[in-house]
């Protein structure tokens, strides 16, 4: 995508809501200087888990993208120890899975904002794994 505009966003607790805006934003030209670098070798991949993005003293953020070039950002608090890298992955691939679900519907118009209650109560269950 040439324009980085959220299709779903959720953060938990919702008063560092725009701390978290500002992070995934940032997070986006890492993104691209990941997919920059690796070139052709990132079409012929089958694995678009772009890993540990960026630390901060409080957060770690992570990255993914699709072979459509839908990029996926996840802001993860740094104290917990107890999520692993492998985790980490199988996350992102149960977002991509359900994001395919999404597009896959017909009343959903490619480019707007997500708001399926199936893609919400999956990443709901996600974070509720996670905390």
């Amino acid at each position: 995508m040439a324009k980085n505009y959220p299709l779903y966003i959720r953060s938990t607790p919702t008063e560092n809501e725009l701390k978290f805006h500002y992070m995934v934003h940032t997070s986006l030209d890492v993104v691209d200087e990941k997919i920059s670098a690796m070139g052709k070798a990132l079409v012929d991949q089958r694995e678009l888990y772009l890993g540990l993005l960026y630390p901060t003293e409080d957060y770690k953020v992570y990255g993914y993208v699709t072979n459509s070039k839908v990029k996926f950002v996840m802001v993860v608090d740094s104290s917990n120890t107890a999520l692993r890298d492998n985790e980490i992955r199988s996350m992102f691939r149960k977002l991509h899975n359900s994001y395919t679900d999404v597009m896959c519907n017909p009343f959903y118009n490619p480019g707007d904002r997500i708001q399926s209650r199936a893609f919400d109560n999956m990443v709901t269950s996600m974070m509720i794994q996670v905390c």
